[in-house]
Order: structure tokens, then sequence, then C-alpha cells
């Protein structure tokens, strides 16, 4: 059966088309190779393309006919590449959408300034729009992006780390860019005010439900649906919901066992075993999955006032889908 970012992509076709075909221009250099062939294998590597095609889906959705929601859309996606490329500097990732990352088939340099040079194509192309709100929208988010990595780079391996930090964390590093995403559909289509208000919500609230069906995944998750191997985050010590929920009601031995793992980083065979276990016992992995359910559901009560389309149901029935990997 397909999912819903399956026919939104059928629908979205000739759109998308041309998005990456713009991409493949843009992400050219005459003077440095190694740029396309490091973009290429990121892009290429397949994904869904799910926030250009939230950009194209909400500019469509609110009735625009003109040519620079292909712009937006690509602009997104390369910001989106930009801060995978840096992310697995960050993370020393070696699996990226099931292959190996650019910083390991090249180095950490390459990967780098690569990302550097998306982002500055990336801007350049949310100028041609002509919109200082659009631009006011996308820096934003740029900004909210990067705030957010730090944050969790200070969060890191300390177990004090709270649900608000968590939150405040994911909705900078994958939140930001689906709100702005959606966002900026309806200002290029000129839509009233509360509709973009509502394309926003609707974009930060699947950002958060996909977010934290992603860290819930990676306790439990095949790693062919994840693009990762099963228990990264908690062998690089990433304190995600299900294990911020565990230590706040962990026992005085459990929470050594925690300060064990995540802080000192000393692992030893059977640890992601045990830290699963004690999620289970605790009961933080369901209550992880009501919370993406909550922000899933929020998403859907934003596209209310979105005119009816097949276009807001399936972004409805998308909302519902990014829960469901989690049932």
């Amino acid at each position: 059966m397909k999912k819903p970012f399956e026919y939104l992509s059928e629908l979205l076709a000739e759109d998308m088309d041309a998005v990456n075909t713009l991409i493949k221009q843009r992400m050219a250099s005459e003077h440095a190779p190694r740029i396309p062939e490091i973009t290429a294998h990121l892009v290429e590597a397949g994904g869904k393309r799910l926030r250009p095609l939230l950009t194209l889906a909400s500019a469509k959705m609110c009735g625009y006919d003109g040519p620079y929601h292909v712009h937006l859309a690509a602009t997104v996606e390369f910001i989106h590449t930009a801060t995978l490329l840096h992310d697995d500097v960050v993370d020393e990732s070696n699996l990226r959408r099931g292959r190996k990352t650019a910083n390991l088939l090249w180095d950490n340099k390459s990967s780098v300034l690569v990302g550097d040079y998306l982002f500055s194509r990336s801007f350049q192309l949310m100028v041609e729009t002509g919109s200082l709100r659009i631009l006011d929208i996308l820096a934003n988010a740029s900004a909210t992006i990067a705030e957010g990595e730090v944050l969790q780079l200070t969060a890191a391996q300390d177990t004090n780390t709270t649900e608000d930090i968590y939150f405040q964390v994911i909705r900078g590093k994958t939140a930001a860019l689906f709100a702005a995403a959606t966002e900026v559909g309806g200002v290029i289509a000129s839509a009233p005010e509360n509709q973009i208000t509502a394309l926003n919500t609707y974009g930060d609230a699947l950002g958060i439900s996909f977010q934290i069906v992603d860290d819930l995944l990676d306790y439990g998750g095949a790693s062919q649906s994840l693009g990762k191997n099963t228990g990264d985050d908690f062998r690089e010590g990433k304190l995600t919901l299900p294990v911020i929920k565990a230590i706040a009601k962990a026992t005085s031995d459990e929470r050594k066992f925690w300060d064990r793992v995540i802080v000192k980083g000393d692992q030893n065979d059977g640890d992601l075993e045990h830290a699963m276990e004690l999620l289970q016992n605790h009961g933080t992995l369901e209550e992880t999955r009501d919370a993406a359910l909550y922000w899933g559901n929020k998403a859907k009560s934003a596209l209310e006032v979105l005119p009816k389309s097949e276009i807001r149901d399936l972004l409805s029935d998308l909302a519902d889908f990014v829960v469901n990997r989690a049932v």
C-alpha cells in the first residue's frame, strides 16, 4: 500500500521534477568538482524529499500558480542537506540513508565546507523570490537549526537534561525546518494570515512528532527503515525522550547505570539490551508514543482552516503515517 508522501510525490511529480532539476543545476561548481560529487552522494541517496514536498504541497493547497515554490522547495532541501553533512561530522556517523556518509567516504573538512556551500546556495535561491518575509522566515529557521544543534551538543551526556530542553532541541534541529517549509508555501501563495499561521503550526507539530518517533524507533526500529543502526543514539550517548523519562523514574542503581553508559560512555556488551529493558519497565516507550500521537493530532487539527482538497487530506494522512511508524 502506498504511503501518504508517495501519493504526494505522484500528485506533485511535475513540480518535484522541476525541483530536482534546479537542485542539480545549483549544486554544480565550475571550480570545485568535489562539491557536486559530495552533494550528489547525499541528494541522490534517495530519501523521501519530505521537506520540499511540504513546501510544494502548501503552495498548491493555497492556490499558488507561479514558479517560485520550486525555488523554495529546492532551498529547503539544500538547507536540510547542509545540516545532514554537518550533523554526520559532529556525530561521527558512518551511515546515512543506508549508505556510507560523506565524511567517511571523503573527509570531515570536505563535508563541512560543502555544507557551507549548500547553505550559501540556499540563500541565493530564496533571495530570487523577491520576498523579504520569506527570507526572514528561512533565515530564522537556519539560525534556529544551528542553535538546536549547539544546545544538543551542550546537553549531550548530561543526565540532568529535562524534557523541556529535549523539546527545545528537537524544535530547533527538526521542527524549525518543517515549519518554515510549510509556512513559506503559504506566504508565496499570498494566503490569508490565519492559513499561514496554521501551516506553520502544522509543520512545527509534524516535525516534533517526526523526531520523537525517530528517537523511539532507535530503541526498536529496523536499521533498513531508519537508515541508521538501531541503538545508535544509545551508543552516542544521546539523551532522547524515552531515556530522559526513564532517568526521571530511575532508582539509585539505575541512575548509576545511566551515568556509566551515558555520562562516562563506558558501555559493555548487553548494556543496550538492559537500557531497553529499563525503558520497558518504566513504560517510557509507551509514554513517548503518546507524546508523538499528541503532536501528530495537533498537526492534523491545524489543517482544518486550510481549503479542503486532496492535498489537505494527504497532509493529514501524513501526520498519521509519521506516528504510526512507531505503533
